[in-house]
């Protein structure tokens, strides 16, 4: 196969990046081909060999006063709950009753885990916690014990431990310094798995792979390779996401799917644009076509300015001293810059004519939005 240059464009915030910047963010790329190969295990998933999601609520404590406030109800509830279990009995009146406490070393949190494939009772997994109530800081905390439920309301595992931040926030005096987000932590390993999620590879007549890109093209490719890694016509694409092997009498599932994993196919990617326009970021791929298009890109831009002056009675008048609004409007209309992409134009091209006239992310955003609509754009555009 011919070899191609893959360019890409990447543009980063809502500012005006200076022509140098451009030059190095809207540079060449790596050098790709157009089809590469890659193993089947990179880009398919088996049918029924899944992730599974757990979620639970517990509480962090041995926190230093960073805690959830006494406006946070639950927190205080779920203490209640737990000294009971403990034999510890809270008065539900006076001045020690739950509705008093302020306990500003705890947090209610919610704690989110991913529970593999084939996992075991005894197997760790790392758990996720992150503050439900108003907590300043998880900083210092430590998860009880917490149990974590599937959707189908089991439990399938126990999290507890010290919590690791990737942030802090330090106040005083009405100052404030944080970094990151000093509400959000891991526990690596803290999850402990209670319940295995049975998969029984024995109990399986046949094998679907599922393409994580659905693609007609890749998916007939991808039986023709799993054919010649059999050794025999076993596989048929059923659709453009999947490709369906039938297990012979006896056969091991797991020899199959290590045949199956390891066999490489040709991938060809989509064209796609990515855009985020909360960010103002842009990335195009290098398998992008463009079409011939005339581009009129301008800006107009209106600033409306408001002062109050004090309008002051002369000494020997009967005025009354008056605050008056007065306002100024100031419109710019500001020259319109062309771009002109010829038959045959690449992505290369339109990164410099970009850069030639000083486009900034919303505007090159705006720009790949209008080509869409035109038809000038051969690309999926993706706005996050």
């Amino acid at each position: 196969m011919k070899r191609a240059r893959q360019w890409g464009i990447l543009c980063m915030g809502g500012r005006r990046l200076p022509a140098a910047v451009l030059g190095f963010a809207l540079g060449p790329l790596v050098a790709q081909q157009p089809g590469h190969l890659a193993r089947i295990k990179d880009v398919a998933t088996i049918e029924g060999i899944r992730d599974n999601q757990l979620v639970g609520y517990g509480l962090v404590v041995g926190l230093r006063g960073s805690g959830d406030s006494q406006q946070t109800v639950f927190p205080a509830q779920t203490l209640v709950s737990a000294l009971e279990r403990m034999g510890v009995t809270v008065p539900q009146t006076g001045a020690m009753s739950a509705n008093n406490m302020q306990v500003k070393n705890m947090a209610a949190v919610f704690v989110v885990a991913t529970l593999p494939p084939f996992s075991m009772p005894g197997s760790k997994v790392d758990v996720t916690v992150s503050s439900a109530g108003d907590a300043r800081s998880l900083e210092g905390g430590i998860l009880l014990m917490t149990p974590l439920y599937a959707p189908d309301g089991q439990i399938y595992a126990e999290a507890q431990g010290p919590l690791v931040l990737g942030g802090y926030m330090v106040a005083s005096a009405g100052n404030v310094r944080q970094m990151n987000h000093p509400t959000t932590a891991r526990i690596p390993g803290g999850g402990l798995v209670e319940r295995a999620v049975s998969v029984d590879l024995k109990q399986m007549r046949a094998v679907n792979v599922l393409l994580n890109d659905a693609d007609f093209h890749t998916a007939e490719r991808m039986a023709a390779a799993i054919d010649k890694a059999l050794g025999g016509k076993r596989a048929r694409a059923a659709d453009s996401r999947r490709v369906e092997i039938l297990l012979r009498p006896g056969e091991d599932p797991a020899q199959l799917l290590d045949k199956v994993e390891e066999a490489e196919i040709e991938v060809y990617p989509r064209a796609r644009v990515v855009v985020n326009e909360r960010t103002g970021t842009v990335v195009i791929g290098g398998t992008v076509h463009l079409q011939p298009v005339s581009i009129l890109h301008g800006g107009l831009s209106v600033h409306v300015i408001s002062r109050f002056e004090v309008s002051q009675p002369n000494p020997l008048g009967r005025g009354n001293t008056q605050v008056v609004q007065q306002t100024d409007v100031n419109a710019q209309d500001k020259p319109v810059n062309r771009i002109d992409l010829k038959e045959g134009a690449t992505v290369e091209d339109l990164v410099q004519e970009l850069q030639r006239i000083g486009a900034g992310a919303r505007d090159v955003i705006s720009i790949l939005q209008a080509m869409k609509e035109a038809g000038a754009l051969e690309a999926d555009l993706e706005v996050m």
